[in-house]
C-alpha cells in the first residue's frame, strides 16, 4: 500500500492492483480486471446452470477450487472430463460418484476463454459466510442495548410540501450560518430555506436558477447538501450541491463510454452582494462537474471544518463525501480503476478560491495527502467510500465519516489523511468479492494486512440499521459528549462514545405529549427518512422527509 503503483490502481480499488499471481501449485493466474469479468460472463453463460460459488448445487460449490487444486488439471478437466474419468484419475472419479453425473466438455471454449474463467473463480478464495434469511444477525453477535434514556420532543417548523405524495419535503440537512443565529435548512426540490420565528422563508430558489436540476429518481437527488464559508458575514460565499441529468454538460470527471451516465452532480458557489439580505442576490459560479452512474451515492455533503481558524492551513476548505456513484455495483471499479483519476468513493477537500485544480476554478490544498504526486488525485483526503453521506468532527477535532454499506454493514469511520477504508472490496471487517454477489461476505484473509484496508471505528449490522445517518456532537443533557446518529428508514436512534477506543453503541428514544412514540408513530409512516439539524446554539433537532417536519429536542 505505500508503492505509488498501488495507490494509483485503485484510489477506489485495492485489491487487484496486480495483474497476475501464482496460486498455490505455482501458475500464473491473471488478476486483470477485463480478464476478470470476461471470465465472469464466461461463467454466467457456461457455468452457472450447474455451479456456483456459495453451496453445492448439480455440480460442486467452486470457490477457493484453483487454490486448492493444480491449474492446468482444471483447463483439462473442463475440456474433456471423460478423459479425466476414463483414466481413472482419482479426484475426478471422486466427483463422478458424488454427483451421479458427468461433467459435459467444453472443447469449444479457448485457451484464452479458459484463462479468463479461472481468473474469474480466482476471485472467489473462501466460502462465503453463511447468512441467514434476509438479515445478517450472524456476523455481530453482539446486539446494541437500549440506554433507557428518552428526551422530549416538540415540533419545531413545517416545511411547505413540494410534492403531493411522501416525501413531502425532502430535507437533509438543517444547519446555521457560522458564527450567526442564522438557521438554513435544504428541500432537495427547491433549493435553501431560512427559519425565521419558526417558519420557512426561502432564501434561494435553486431550481429556478438552475431549471436543469431533477431530483428525481432517488431519495438523494436534488439539492444534496450546502455549507456556509466560516467567513460569509464579510465575503458571502456559500456552496451547493445538486444533480442534473447526465449529458447536461461536459465534466469534469468522469469513466468510460462503456458505462452510461445517469446524472451529473454540480458543485456551485454562490456570492451574495449582501450577506445580511433575507433572499439571496449575487452572482454564481460553477465549480465542479461529476458524472454520476446512477441516482444513488453522488455529492452528499458539503462542509467545512469548524475547528479551523483564521490563518490555520484547513481554513476555508471545502470537505466533500462523494460515493462510489452506484459504479461498484455496475463493475466499473473493477474494470478501470478509476484511471488514476481517484474522486469516487473518497471524502474530497479542495480550495474554493484556488486555480490549480484539474479545471482551474478551484485549488488543491498543499495539506492533502496525494497533492502533487503525479497520476494521483490531489484533491483526495481519503478513500474506499460507498456512501460518505455525512463527515463531521467530534470534540477533540477529530474527523469522522459515517458510510452506508451495501447489504450488510453500516460505518462510521475515523478518517486519517490518505488511508484506504476498504469499499469495494470490504465491508465493515468483511471482504466483498466486487466481480462476485455483493450481498456474499467472506472472512478476512490471513494475509489481510498487506492490503492497507482501515476498519471502522463502529461497525454495525442490518438487523440494527439498513442506512446509517449523522447526526451530531451533543453539548448538553443525558447525551452530552455523546455522538447521536440514526437509522435513515427506520427512524432508529443510536449514541455513541467517539472517544473510547471500541466506542459501545446504545439505543435512545423520544416522547412527544408526554408519550414515549416511534419515530414511525411520529410522523405517521412507515419510512421515517431521518435527519439530523443542529442550531447556532447546539440545540438538536430531529427531522423527517415523510411529512416535512422538523422537531427539536427541549
Amino acid at each position: 500500500m505505500k508503492k505509488p503503483e498501488i495507490l494509483v490502481a485503485f484510489l477506489g480499488l485495492v485489491l487487484f492492483a496486480c495483474q497476475s499471481e501464482k496460486n498455490d501449485f505455482g501458475s500464473e493466474i491473471s488478476s486483470d480486471a477485463s480478464q476478470i469479468l470476461k471470465g465472469k460472463t464466461l461463467f454466467e453463460q457456461q457455468c452457472s446452470t450447474c455451479h456456483n460459488f456459495n453451496e453445492d448445487a448439480i455440480g460442486p460449490n467452486l470457490s477457493g477450487l484453483t487454490r486448492q487444486v493444480e491449474t492446468q488439471w482444471i483447463r483439462d478437466f473442463i475440456k474433456n472430463p471423460g478423459a479425466a474419468i476414463d483414466a481413472k484419475d482419482p479426484r475426478a472419479v471422486e466427483l463422478l460418484a458424488k454427483y451421479k453425473t458427468q461433467m459435459p466438455g467444453f472443447p469449444a471454449l479457448s485457451d484464452q476463454d479458459i484463462d479468463a474463467l479461472l481468473s474469474y473463480m480466482h476471485t472467489f478464495e473462501t466460502l462465503p459466510i453463511p447468512i441467514s434469511g434476509d438479515t445478517t444477525s450472524n456476523l455481530i453477535p453482539e446486539k446494541i442495548q437500549d440506554s433507557g434514556i428518552r428526551l422530549e420532543l416538540e415540533l419545531f417548523a413545517q416545511l411547505p410540501a413540494s410534492d403531493t405524495v411522501p416525501p413531502l419535503a425532502k430535507m437533509t440537512k438543517m444547519e446555521p450560518i457560522p458564527g450567526t443565529p442564522r438557521l438554513f435548512i435544504n428541500d432537495q426540490r427547491i433549493g435553501l430555506y431560512e427559519i425565521e420565528n419558526q417558519k420557512p422563508v426561502l432564501f434561494l430558489n435553486l431550481k429556478e436558477k438552475r431549471p436543469a436540476m431533477v431530483s428525481k429518481p432517488g431519495w438523494a437527488t436534488g439539492v444534496g447538501s450546502f455549507a456556509f464559508h466560516p467567513d460569509f458575514e464579510t465575503n458571502g460565499l456559500f456552496y451547493t450541491s445538486h444533480t442534473e441529468p447526465g449529458g447536461t454538460a461536459p465534466s469534469d470527471f468522469g469513466y468510460t463510454d462503456s458505462l452510461s451516465v445517469f446524472m451529473q452532480w454540480v458543485l456551485t458557489e454562490w456570492k451574495a452582494e449582501d450577506p445580511k439580505a433575507k433572499v439571496f442576490k449575487g452572482t454564481d459560479r460553477e465549480i465542479l462537474r461529476i458524472d454520476n452512474a446512477s441516482q444513488a451515492h453522488g455529492m452528499q455533503e458539503l462542509t467545512f471544518n469548524p475547528y479551523a481558524k483564521k490563518g490555520d492551513a484547513d481554513f476555508g476548505l471545502l470537505y466533500i463525501g462523494y460515493g462510489d456513484g452506484g459504479t461498484a455495483e455496475k463493475r466499473f471499479a473493477a474494470i478501470s480503476n478509476h484511471q488514476g483519476k481517484g474522486i469516487y468513493s473518497s471524502i474530497l477537500r479542495i480550495d474554493p478560491a484556488g486555480t490549480d485544480g484539474k479545471n482551474g476554478k478551484y485549488g488543491i490544498p498543499k495539506i492533502n495527502p496525494f497533492a502533487g504526486k503525479p497520476g494521483l488525485a490531489g484533491e483526495v483526503v481519503a478513500y474506499g467510500f460507498r456512501n460518505p453521506n455525512r463527515v463531521f468532527w467530534d470534540d477533540q477535532g477529530n474527523l469522522h465519516a459515517t458510510d452506508i454499506g451495501q447489504h450488510s454493514i453500516e460505518e462510521i469511520n475515523r478518517i486519517e489523511p490518505g488511508k484506504f477504508y476498504g469499499w469495494p472490496v470490504r465491508e465493515g471487517t468483511f471482504v466483498i468479492n466486487p466481480f462476485g454477489s455483493f450481498r456474499s461476505l467472506y472472512p478476512l484473509p490471513a494475509d489481510d494486512a498487506k492490503f492497507g484496508v482501515t476498519y471502522p471505528l463502529i461497525q454495525l449490522e442490518h438487523d440494527e440499521t439498513v442506512a446509517v445517518i449523522g447526526g451530531y456532537m451533543v453539548s448538553e443533557g443525558p447525551l452530552k459528549g455523546k455522538f447521536v446518529f440514526g437509522d435513515i428508514p427506520s427512524g432508529r436512534l443510536f449514541f455513541a462514545d467517539l472517544t473510547e477506543k471500541s466506542p459501545v453503541v446504545k439505543t435512545w428514544g423520544v416522547r412527544f405529549g408526554g408519550n414515549e412514540v416511534s419515530m414511525k408513530t411520529l410522523v405517521n409512516h412507515d419510512r421515517v427518512d431521518l435527519k439530523f439539524g443542529m442550531d447556532a446554539e447546539s440545540n438538536l433537532y430531529l427531522m423527517s422527509k415523510t411529512e416535512g417536519k422538523i422537531f427539536r429536542i427541549k
